[in-house]
Parts: structure tokens; C-alpha cells; sequence
């Protein structure tokens, strides 16, 4: 179910595709939903439906798997009424499991120990205990069996005061599931349609109810608000940090660590604090990754080191650094960086679209724009590859144990043959010799008896 407004978000987007760990809610239940191998999944979309569905088609297409099937809720009038609008395509076998699109943290296992609850044959409710159970429809027991479920506004006290709730997902045969949705009214408070009364339904023809307890509440919590997604981002990264921590990964702090896609660790390799990791990234054995670093899309091979402060930035074409190298702090890679071992880069260097093969060097204030590096390079302060012309991306070759003098130019489309040399100052726009020392600037002058100019 994804049709729900979520006025409390204040905010033009959709619920359901506000972010939380990188992804929008949604896609956490879809993707958890696709580990059970359903073989239909069904969408009920709602306020922002162009939106949502057209995300999901959209990362379902990335995934190379089929896109979910969609139904609209319009207007919204309940749980009841939503689920209502999945009968037309609904088949009449099997077990229908109806999730919430904005409870992201819930687990696969829990999922499964719900439907084999249901086991074709009854209606299992998913339950948790809550301390606070506020908003949240009660269950109603009979020693072990469930009667009803009780909506908050429609408790009395007697039943607000009990602790175990319904949390929003249930699995049902779906033949039962249609019979019972035919038979809802909205003779409530709120005039709605609620999905709950089904529970009555089920009692009354002698359907066994069932509750399967979820493993801990924040898988059920959903998302209503700011705050609560901020509560929510916390306990994902906090789970997140366990689960590297439990394989070996050393964290400075995990409070203070934020992963917004995969990420990839091998063996000891340690992370300080206020890092985060975007997309695809994997880290190799041995690997550092200082403080307060953000890298995205990326390969980072064994015993590299990733100083404070760096910035990586793989997006599409991906970043790789290759073994032993040495990068930052302050550093920026961006698309198509590709560094070999043993490569340093140091502060406030930029490198795009450009590889630096074993043990190439730059160390201080450059810029390296798609450059092929040959090995054992040393790369000035302030030098720059200038590769766009005003309407053209153009390369630059710098071959093997090439020296580059501080604060140079290199005028792209160039080589600089093996083992030369570049003095300090020069702009370079055309190839040089092996071996040899080119110089590219104005004779230095010095006037004498010159006065600086002073103010009226």
C-alpha cells in the first residue's frame, strides 16, 4: 500500500519516496518483498501516483527484473478501500501479503515467518508489543486467538489500554481475502473503509486468526513525519553498522557512519567517523578510511588509504584506487578516476576522467582532466591539465618518469615524452622529446629605480 498523502511530511513529495539510507521507502519494502519471490507484485498508488510508479518502473528497469503492477486509490477512503481496488487483479490462489510502503526496516524473515503462519489456510496477523501503543489498532484476544482488531479512534479505554498492536501487515488466502473485502462498510468514526474489520469477518465464518510477533519494533515503525524518518535513517545505519562490525569491520564510531547503498568490506579494514558511503562501493583488505570522507561508486583495493576530508565521486563511469595507494586528505576523484598502486594523490588535488599508473605523484593544489599518467610521474603544486577548449573534451599524454615543474599549464590536446622534464612556470601546447627539459616562459626582467604607486 502506497497511497497514502502523509500530510505530516509537509512536503510536495510523496511519502513513500522520501529517502531514507539512500532509497526511498518504498524500494526498501519492494526490495525486501522481492527476496520472497512473490510471483505478483501489486502497487496501490495513490496522492503522487505518477511519481511513485514511475520510480519504480524506473528501478525496476536498473534491476533488470519486471516492474510491479499498479492500482489507484481514487480517492482515499481507507485501508479497506484501498486494498479494494486490488481485487480485479488479484488471483484467486495463493496468499496475498500486504505490506506498507512506509515501514521500511522490516525484514525478509519476518516477512516469511508471517505467510507460513497463513499457510493457505488462515489469517495471520503481524504484532508487536509497544510501550506507547498510541494511533495503533489493538488486538483483541480470547486466551491465544485474536477476535478483532480495535482501531485507536474507535477504542474504548479498556482496549487502549492493551499493548499489542496490528502492524499494518497481514497474510490472508486470497480467495478469503476477496470474500471478506466485499463485505466492509465504513460505519465507523472516520467513515472509512478499514482493512481490520476482515478480522471480524474471519472470526465470524470460522477462519482460525492468528498473530506472528515481529523480532523488534522498529521493524514496524512507520514514517509520518521528519522526525520520525530521522529516528528511522539512525536505526538503519545503526544496523547497518552492526552488521559490518560483525564481520570484522572496525568503526570509530557507528553512531557517526552512514551507508546510502552497498557497501563492500574486506578484512580489517577500519573506518573513523562521519563517513559515507553512496552506491556501489567496496573496500579491500587492510583499507583506511579517514574522517569525514564521502565516496560513492567505487573500488578502493587492499592497503589504500583515504585521508580526511577526501571526496570521492564515482556516479556512472566509477572510481578505482588501486593497492597501496595514498589519497587526500582534502582530495576530490571524480568520475573515471582510475589510480594505480602505490599512486599518491594529496591535498586539494582534482582528478577526472584520468589514470595514474604505479607510484604517479601528485601531492599538492593540482588538476588532472582526462590525462593518461605513466608510472613514477611527479605531478607540481598548482599544475593543471587545460582539456576543454570551449566546446571539446582533449587529452593529455604524460608518459613514464616524466617531471612536471610547479604551477604549469599543460595545453590539451599533448604529449609529454618519457622522462622529460617541465620547468616550473611553463605552458606546454605541443609534444615534447624524450629526456629532455622544456621550459615555457617569459625571460624574467627586473626594473630598476621602480617605485610602486601610491594613493592620492
Amino acid at each position: 500500500m502506497a497511497a497514502g498523502k502523509g500530510t505530516r511530511m509537509k512536503s510536495r513529495t510523496a511519502k513513500v519516496l522520501h529517502r531514507l539510507g539512500g532509497r526511498p521507502l518504498i524500494q526498501h519494502v519492494m526490495d525486501t518483498a522481492q527476496a520472497l519471490r512473490a510471483r505478483r507484485t501489486i502497487v496501490i498508488t495513490g496522492h503522487g501516483a505518477d511519481d511513485v510508479e514511475g520510480w519504480l518502473r524506473q528501478s525496476a528497469q536498473a534491476a533488470g527484473r519486471p516492474a510491479p503492477d499498479f492500482v489507484r486509490q481514487e480517492p482515499q477512503l481507507g485501508t479497506g478501500h484501498a486494498v479494494q481496488q486490488v481485487v480485479p487483479v488479484l488471483p484467486d490462489d495463493g496468499i496475498a501479503l500486504i505490506l506498507n510502503g512506509d515501514v521500511p526496516l522490516i525484514r525478509a524473515e519476518t516477512l516469511q515467518a508471517l505467510v507460513d503462519k497463513c499457510g493457505g489456510q488462515r489469517l495471520a496477523l503481524l504484532t508487536v508489543e509497544m510501550a506507547n501503543p498510541a494511533g495503533y489498532g489493538r488486538i483483541v484476544r480470547k486466551g491465544d486467538a485474536v477476535q478483532a482488531i480495535v482501531e485507536h479512534k474507535d477504542a474504548s479505554e479498556a482496549q487502549r489500554a492493551l499493548r499489542e498492536v496490528y502492524t499494518g501487515f497481514m497474510a490472508v488466502p486470497s480467495a478469503k481475502l476477496k470474500a471478506w473485502l466485499a463485505r466492509l462498510t465504513n460505519d465507523n468514526a472516520q467513515g472509512e473503509f478499514y482493512l481490520t474489520d476482515i478480522v471480524g469477518f474471519a472470526v465470524a465464518d470460522g477462519c482460525e486468526v492468528v498473530a506472528s510477533p515481529a523480532g523488534e519494533q522498529v521493524e514496524v515503525d512507520g514514517v509520518n513525519s521528519p522526525l520520525q524518518l530521522a529516528e528511522l535513517e539512525r536505526a538503519y545505519q545503526l544496523r547497518q553498522a552492526r552488521t559490518l562490525m560483525e564481520q570484522g569491520v572496525r568503526l570509530a564510531d557507528p553512531a557517526r557512519f552512514d551507508v546510502r547503498g552497498t557497501l563492500h568490506c574486506g578484512q580489517d579494514v577500519e573506518i573513523d567517523v562521519n563517513c559515507v558511503f553512496e552506491g556501489q562501493v567496496t573496500l579491500g583488505n587492510n583499507v583506511r578510511i579517514g574522517p569525514n570522507c564521502v565516496i560513492a561508486n567505487a573500488r578502493i583495493a587492499d592497503n589504500a588509504c583515504i585521508q580526511a576530508f577526501t571526496h570521492i565521486e564515482g556516479e556512472k563511469a566509477g572510481v578505482e584506487v588501486g593497492e597501496g595507494a595514498l589519497v587526500g586528505p582534502f582530495a576530490r576523484l571524480r568520475p573515471g578516476a582510475q589510480l594505480g598502486p602505490d599512486v599518491h594523490i594529496g591535498n586539494f588535488v582534482e582528478v577526472k576522467n584520468s589514470s595514474m599508473a604505479r607510484g604517479a605523484k601528485a601531492n599538492h593544489l593540482a588538476y588532472l582532466g582526462d590525462t593518461t599518467v605513466g608510472e613514477r610521474v611527479n605531478y607540481g603544486a598548482g599544475s593543471i591539465t587545460a582539456n576543454y577548449d570551449g566546446a571539446n573534451k582533449n587529452r593529455t599524454v604524460i608518459e613514464a618518469d616524466v617531471h612536471v615543474g610547479s604551477n604549469c599549464v599543460l595545453v590539451a590536446p599533448v604529449t609529454v615524452a618519457k622522462g622529460g622534464t617541465i620547468g616550473a612556470g611553463s605552458v606546454i601546447n605541443k609534444n615534447t622529446e624524450p629526456g629532455v627539459l622544456t621550459v615555457a616562459r617569459a625571460r624574467q626582467v627586473s626594473l630598476m629605480n621602480w617605485a610602486r604607486p601610491k594613493k592620492k
